[in-house]
This record gives C-alpha cells, sequence and structure tokens, in this order.
C-alpha cells in the first residue's frame, strides 16, 4: 500500500530504511532492455521512435550509473527494435491508424493529431495517409472531431444559453487553438443545439 505521494508509508519516516531501499537504475543488458521493451509493449501501444527513445534513456542511465557501454547498448536497442518490427510488434502505419482514430474520437482536429504523431517520431507520410483515410471516411470527420472537442469543454452549443452570445468569441478562439479553421469552428459556436450537428453528422 502506498500513501498520496506514491510512497510506502513503512518506510517513510525512517531515513536508514529509506536509504537502503534507494536503488540505482537497472543495468543495461539484453535481457533488461529486452524485458522493459516487452513490458512497455505489453501495457502500450507506441511508434518504434519512442520505444527507441526509453530505452536509450536506459542505456544512458546506466552508462551514468554502472559504466556500461553506451555504443553496446545502442547496438542491442537497434536490435531489438528490428526483432519487434520483423514480428508485428511494432507497426508504425497501425499505430497511426489507431492513434488517429482515438485521438479524432477524443476531439482532436487534424492538425493536432498531426503534431501528436510527429511528437512520437512517426513518419510523415505514414502520418498523411492516416489523416487520410480518416478525411475519406463517411460524414465530415473534421467537424465531428470539432463537436467533441466543444462538448469535452462545454463551448458554444453546450453552454448555458444565456452564455453563448457573451462567450462567442472566446468559444471561436479556443477551437481555432485546438487547430480547427474558422469555417468549422464557427458551425459549431454558432449552431443552434448540438442536436442540430449530430442530425448533420448521422442523417
Amino acid at each position: 500500500m502506498t500513501d498520496p505521494d506514491g510512497k510506502d508509508p513503512a518506510v517513510a519516516g525512517t531515513p536508514g530504511r529509506r536509504k537502503r531501499g534507494r536503488r540505482g537504475p537497472r543495468k543495461a543488458t539484453d535481457a533488461s532492455l529486452g524485458n522493459a521493451a516487452l513490458h512497455y509493449l505489453g501495457r502500450y501501444a507506441t511508434s518504434s521512435w519512442n520505444l527507441r527513445r526509453l530505452l536509450m534513456r536506459k542505456v544512458e542511465r546506466s552508462a551514468r550509473f554502472h559504466g556500461t557501454e553506451r555504443d553496446a547498448g545502442a547496438a542491442v536497442v537497434d536490435r531489438l527494435i528490428a526483432r519487434y518490427e520483423d514480428s508485428g510488434l511494432l507497426d508504425d502505419r497501425a499505430y497511426a491508424e489507431a492513434r488517429a482514430a482515438a485521438l479524432h474520437r477524443r476531439g482532436a482536429s487534424a492538425r493536432a493529431i498531426r503534431a501528436r504523431l510527429l511528437g512520437k517520431g512517426v513518419d510523415r507520410d505514414l502520418i498523411e495517409a492516416a489523416l487520410a483515410a480518416r478525411a475519406s471516411g463517411p460524414g465530415e470527420p473534421e467537424l465531428a472531431a470539432a463537436l467533441a472537442c466543444a462538448r469535452r469543454r462545454r463551448l458554444g452549443p453546450y453552454r448555458p444559453p444565456a452564455a453563448r452570445k457573451s462567450m462567442r468569441e472566446k468559444d471561436l478562439a479556443s477551437l481555432a487553438r485546438a487547430g480547427f479553421a474558422y469555417d468549422i469552428a464557427r458551425r459549431v459556436v454558432e449552431a443552434e443545439t448540438a442536436e442540430e450537428l449530430e442530425r448533420e453528422l448521422d442523417p
């Protein structure tokens, strides 16, 4: 059991025990890096670049703490990445498509999705292909995302009616900062009701 700060209450007030319990980073070996990679892949979808970045952090910490060779650790990481790509555990195309779909459902604009995936080291061509797949779907995906964003942030038709007029410009600016084009933002903010837009999206 841990307290809200993630500390073990049994040792939190005992300096001697806390000092003995403090350990350095795990030594970077073939086995430890492989186990760390599989543990991460078992919990999260990720890109090849991002997994390499996470594993190289372990290599760097091991080099500083244990004196292990950075180049040797980097070679292990390269072999692991290649192995997982060959086996399909790492698939940047599938990751880009799934992540784009998930972010879209949460109300992310195409511009925001592009930035998020670039930040994970996904190849730009794979990102554009994933976004093109979203855009070619039924309805108006960017409008649907903007409506989802407005719902989450309580903007436009999701505000109390008495506040909508005074908050119009602020709501437009909020959607613009989220990456939506002005015409999309205006359609959402100026809609009489959210149901009106939902009918447009699902006639």
